[in-house]
């Protein structure tokens, strides 16, 4: 068998990953799946302060990282995690706005968790993922991810406090993401996170470049910014307190990247569980290319899923061309400068929502997957892992500490396998 498909045209409305439409269709599709993951792929690495340009540069060379390791037979587009963002101000102190001056040593903590998906991923390839399903069931995953969202509330609370005006502009961009994902047409609900940065950053040029009743928004670097050179890369610090911190980051991403490879699996009606741990290191790979520039850690995105369900079209090869637009991004400094330009109320908005759906997105899980909470096993699981990530209870010991994040995590995964001693594996026990 060939390592890449032949992508044949296709005869069939539905479009197979192993098949392509017509060249003249193609762009426009990948240019599609590119808007998709903007909004998102450009918001995470804003909120850890880091450089957007650097984050949409890696996720196109992610992507292809992705591509050649699955062998172009799972469709993906790898954007930035949010998984991270907790983690990454945890250990670096990040205050909210501007670049991170400690952006070194979260990337060295991202490198490690990069590190760590891959090893995790060589052992699914060549045991199988039946150990990963049993170690993190629904019920911890979810848990982890909705202690994630829990941990990051102080953070949003602080992005929509200031003035009145502030406070207006970043409700009114959160309420405009929350209408367009409730009201408008499918094509703009998956591109919400981006018309928020349309809607608030309109409002912004209202009433402060216009009326003058907030700061107006600054186009002096855009002006001066050339169109094409050179990122700012960054150098990762290795710094071991960063990166025991971050290094658990790993666990969330494979439990991303299995669900996301097993729900193309199922809307494509192909088994693709033999990719899955080539998936993995496709990803952890990708990590630790990011983290080694400047980049955040990135996973499959969901959006980009949406927009595969709602047109049918799985081809990899739009996924190949939806990366290398982003890359030609990538070395361009006015679009870079132009993504600096969003207000920081804005952001503060977005931050709140996206927060909320992270956690709120967990509840789904556990709903989808009908997780027993009459069970206390999952109830005990579940509850001590938010209080321990909603309060960020922090374990220091010599010279490291283990944040909210980390001892959630290890809590779920511990206590739900400690829980589960002599007893069957059902979501249920029995009086």
């Amino acid at each position: 068998m060939r390592y890449f498909p032949s992508w044949s045209l296709t005869r069939s409305s539905t479009v197979m990953p192993d098949e392509r439409l017509p060249w003249g269709v193609m762009f426009p599709m990948g240019l599609q799946h590119l808007v998709a993951m903007s909004g998102a792929t450009i918001l995470g690495p804003l909120l850890m302060g880091f450089d957007p340009n650097l984050a949409i540069l890696f996720s196109g060379i992610g992507t292809l990282i992705f591509f050649i390791c699955t062998a172009g037979r799972v469709p993906s587009y790898l954007g930035s995690s949010f998984a991270f963002i907790a983690v990454v101000i945890a250990a670096t102190g990040y205050a909210g706005t501007g670049p991170n001056p400690d952006i070194g040593g979260a990337l060295g903590g991202i490198i490690a968790a990069g590190a760590l998906y891959v090893v995790i991923g060589l052992i699914v390839m060549a045991t199988g993922t039946g150990w990963v399903e049993r170690l993190m069931p629904p019920a911890v995953t979810g848990a982890v991810g909705a202690a994630i969202g829990l941990n990051l509330a102080p953070v949003g609370i602080k992005g929509i406090t200031g003035d009145n005006m502030h406070m207006l502009v970043a409700l009114l961009t959160l309420l405009s993401v929350a209408l367009v994902s409730v009201y408008a047409p499918i094509a703009l609900r998956r591109i919400s996170i981006l018309v928020g940065i349309l809607a608030g950053y309109g409002l912004v040029l209202v009433l402060g470049n216009g009326l003058g009743l907030m700061p107006a928004v600054d186009f002096s670097e855009l002006s001066q910014a050339s169109w094409f050179g050179m990122p700012d890369f960054v150098a990762p610090r290795f710094e071991s307190s960063a990166m025991v911190m971050i290094a658990p980051v790993a666990f969330i991403l494979v439990a991303e990247n299995l669900g996301h490879i097993k729900a193309i699996g199922g809307m494509t009606k192909q088994n693709m569980d033999r990719y899955i741990g080539r998936g993995f290191v496709g990803d952890g790979l990708a990590t630790m290319l990011a983290g080694s520039g400047g980049g955040t850690g990135v996973t499959t995105y969901v959006e980009n899923m949406g927009v595969m369900a709602v047109t049918r079209v799985f081809s990899t090869l739009i996924f190949v061309i939806a990366a290398a637009i982003a890359i030609l991004l990538g070395f361009s400094p006015k679009f870079g400068a132009l993504l600096h330009t969003i207000p920081g109320p804005v952001l503060g908005g977005l931050g709140v929502a996206v927060f909320g759906l992270i956690a709120a997105a967990m509840v789904r899980l556990w709903v989808d997957n009908q997780v027993d909470f009459s069970d206390p096993r999952n109830l005990f699981t579940v509850g001590i892992t938010l209080i321990f990530g909603g309060g960020d209870f922090t374990v220091t010991f010599g010279g490291f500490a283990i944040g909210g994040i980390g001892t959630a995590t290890l809590a779920a995964i511990i206590l739900y396998q400690v829980l589960s001693i002599g007893r069957e594996n059902k979501d249920a026990i029995t009086d």
